[in-house]
């Protein structure tokens, strides 16, 4: 294997650790969201608890592909980089928001930063790979539905959010 092959492979697996490392931060404050979801009053359309924890490790190996694609392209990538980073940072803060600290309207609130971070993320990864930030095109539809769904059950929960 060639030293270029070599870097990229690690470069890879480095991301992917990463992402899933923030995943794993995020799971530790919802270890007991199955219980905390169940007692909570949802709007019809809300997903039961089990479509979470795979719909999730599918964005996260998207996130993944696509930072490690920026990060090799060496084009504009510091910024982007950046915000991935920052956005990487917000995800697993939710959590700690929403099931461990259980603060409805922080997290109502800061969905929708992470939502802006999103965005801003893809529009970076642009830049450098469209491939890419097409692959944050599920992440961002899903957190939008998230924010919504958010907010709906945090205003429907006054006395537990």
């Amino acid at each position: 294997m060639n030293p270029g092959t070599t870097r990229s492979v690690a470069g890879f697996f480095g991301w992917l650790l990463l992402t899933f490392a923030a995943a794993a931060l995020g799971a530790i404050a919802s270890a007991n969201a199955p219980a905390f979801y169940a007692q909570l009053d949802k709007p019809s359309w809300a997903p039961p608890a089990g479509v979470f924890g795979p719909v999730w490790t599918v964005l996260y190996a998207l996130m993944a592909i696509s930072v490690w694609l920026v990060w090799r392209a060496r084009r504009l990538t510091r910024p982007a980089l950046a915000l991935f980073l920052a956005q990487l940072a917000a995800n697993a803060l939710w959590s700690w928001l929403f099931f461990a600290w259980h603060r409805g309207a922080f997290a109502a609130v800061e969905v929708l930063v992470l939502l802006a971070l999103i965005v801003a993320t893809a529009v970076a990864f642009w830049r450098s790979s469209r491939v890419a930030a097409l692959l944050l095109v599920p992440y961002l539809l899903w957190v939008s539905f998230a924010s919504a769904l958010t907010w709906s059950v945090w205003l429907r929960n006054p006395g537990v959010l």
